[in-house]
């Protein structure tokens, strides 16, 4: 029996080494983004800048400060901030931000709905805003995010140079003291490692709602989130995955450190993991296979060291745990470097075990269970 065990371990770590390898691979050829000539003479692409906000008194003037301080025309965008259902100042720091500056403006989701109509609140909050929108392009961030000075010139520089419907770029945590908070940034390097690397060869559809960008023409020319706004999460990838099948694949990745979006991390074990059950729950429902396969088979794989453990079979544990840190810490080795967090790696093989634990926790509620996210109730 252990022998078949050993050979089933060692059939699946070959496969997830290839998959890193070949994530390696995408990742260098990456190059990043020249924006020096790109949309000169032209005039700016007016964004609408998309925030959806749910009790984030704490954080949403910190992030509408940083779009405000943008190197880029005044006149050429907008910020929309749609209040969920917030049960703290959210809404009224928005609206005192709004007198100084006409530019930012407040929608709110109880004005449309009511709480028990929907369960993608975030969905409905970024339809609505959309049609609101003056500008061409939605641009989408999160309301515990920073955005870098010149976001909105890169992405305008990109845009005009490649003539794409949807932009996917880099966010990052903010880093912090604590274990924590290193757990998290190790863990999250390797996600937005494979979403560059994946989304610059055209593979898989992935991207994140902190740090995107879409024509809104090309919103509105795939019904939106239609058919996919039952699912509680998603609102990023689904989008995605609808515009790149539709629309001729015409998917871009802005890969420039100035693009970095930087948000928070969790600050406590309880929201990191639902936070992470809630990224795992929409796995079901993912229209592209390639990123369904490639999920399956890194929850098996991890799946196969709680066997190994069970049936005692402590060196081939052992074996398939150096494989597994060998090959991603060769597939983070540059990612760290172009978040320039190369630091971070100084650990990592410590937090194996941990990884190993959360990745089966999470993926397995994530499929049965609901969670609460941002004090609701989530199927």
């Amino acid at each position: 029996m252990l022998a078949i065990l050993d050979w089933t371990v060692g059939i699946l770590t070959i496969l997830y080494a290839l998959l890193l390898m070949a994530y390696r691979y995408w990742f260098g050829k990456l190059k990043s983004f020249e924006p020096e000539e790109a949309g000169q003479g032209l005039e700016p692409i007016r964004f609408s800048v998309v925030i959806p906000a749910r009790n984030e008194a704490a954080n949403i003037k910190a992030c509408v400060d940083s779009i405000l301080a943008q190197d880029y025309p005044v006149h050429a965008y907008e910020i929309i901030v749609i209040d969920d259902f917030s049960e703290d100042d959210t809404a009224f720091i928005v609206k005192a931000i709004g007198h100084d500056y006409p530019n930012v403006h407040l929608l709110s989701l109880a004005d449309y709905y009511k709480p028990g109509e929907m369960n993608s609140f975030k969905k409905k909050a970024i339809e609505k805003a959309v049609s609101q929108a003056k500008g061409d392009w939605i641009v989408t961030t999160d309301a515990d995010c920073i955005v870098p000075l010149k976001w909105l010139s890169l992405y305008n520089a990109y845009i005009q140079k490649n003539k794409p419907v949807f932009v996917a770029a880099p966010v990052m945590f903010i880093k912090e003291k604590g274990v924590l908070n290193e757990f998290q940034l190790l863990d999250f390097l390797a996600l937005q490692g494979i979403t560059a690397a994946a989304v610059g060869a055209g593979k898989h559809s992935m991207s994140n709602g902190a740090n995107l960008a879409f024509e809104k023409s090309a919103f509105i020319a795939v019904g939106g989130y239609q058919g996919v706004d039952q699912i509680a999460s998603g609102d990023d990838m689904f989008l995605m995955h609808k515009m790149k099948v539709t629309l001729s694949n015409r998917i871009g990745y802005l890969f420039h450190p100035g693009a970095i979006v930087l948000t928070k991390a969790m600050d406590n074990w309880k929201d990191f993991i639902m936070q992470r059950i809630r990224w795992s729950s929409k796995a079901r429902y993912y229209d592209d296979n390639s990123i369904f396969w490639v999920l399956l088979l890194v929850y098996i794989f991890n799946f196969s060291f709680l066997l190994l453990l069970l049936a005692g079979d402590y060196s081939s544990l052992f074996i398939a745990l150096a494989f597994k840190t060998f090959f991603e810490l060769f597939f983070l080795d540059p990612v760290t470097r172009f978040y320039n967090m190369h630091g971070q790696l100084r650990y990592f093989a410590l937090y194996q075990p941990l990884h190993i634990a959360y990745t089966l926790v999470a993926g397995l509620f994530g499929q049965i269970k609901t969670y609460t996210w941002k004090g609701r109730q989530v199927k």
